[in-house]
């Protein structure tokens, strides 16, 4: 039987320290009170959290890796959609949780890959524009949908989910760094509500397992 961990919205300052991660750079608990949500309890990090409040998806139009503008919600209304916010430049959180997904979307039918919208949404769109974010993005699943545009939009959209991301920096070897929550969020096509959040620690076996209801609806 699979552990179910409900989050607790009231307690938000663990997950910002467990969440907030720079891609290769030093984890932050500094998370300016943006955190997404605390569990009570132990939580297996393998597996998805379901939310006792779900979040609405961010009002917001993005540029897609076409160079055309995306409304976030009428492209994904009613379909299962997994968001996360990263960057290209990431040497292990963002390829690894997006390899991850895209291992796991593998295993499902023609049809249910129909209904399944996977976004990725960048934290450095300076860097990130459509034209190199395309071919990265597709790298990890051809029908993943990369979305780059505005830093303040895309940072007012990420803090609307409790994930806090902060405007990319360079380090003293002149890599730059984009620290951002590591949550996938994953909405339901029911009522276009995030229900469950993914962490850092989750496998692909987890969202294998978990796709199918999500498809249908169905929490884990």
């Amino acid at each position: 039987m699979r552990l179910r961990t409900h989050a607790r919205t009231a307690a938000v300052a663990l997950a910002a320290a467990l969440a907030l991660t720079a891609c290769g750079g030093d984890t932050s608990s500094d998370g300016g009170g943006d955190s997404l949500a605390d569990v009570s309890g132990e939580q297996d990090p393998t597996q998805g959290t379901v939310l006792d409040t779900p979040f609405a998806k961010p009002a917001i139009t993005l540029t897609d890796t076409e160079g055309e503008p995306y409304d976030l919600v009428a492209e994904t209304a009613g379909h299962a959609t997994l968001l996360y916010f990263g960057y290209t430049n990431c040497p292990d959180v963002c390829p690894l949780t997006m390899s991850n997904i895209g291992n796991a979307t593998a295993g499902l039918t023609p049809e249910q890959r129909e209904d399944l919208r996977v976004v990725f949404i960048t934290s450095d769109p300076e860097r990130d524009t459509p034209e190199s974010l395309g071919p990265w993005l597709r790298a990890q699943g051809e029908d993943f949908i990369g979305l780059t545009g505005d830093f303040d939009t895309i940072q007012e959209a990420a803090r609307s989910l409790g994930i806090h991301i902060d405007a990319p920096t360079q380090d003293e070897n002149g890599t730059w760094i984009s620290t951002h929550g590591s949550q996938v969020l994953a909405f339901l096509p029911t009522d276009d509500k995030a229900h469950v959040i993914y962490m850092e620690g989750v496998t692909q076996d987890t969202y294998a397992a978990d796709l199918p209801g999500l498809i249908e609806g169905r929490t884990p």
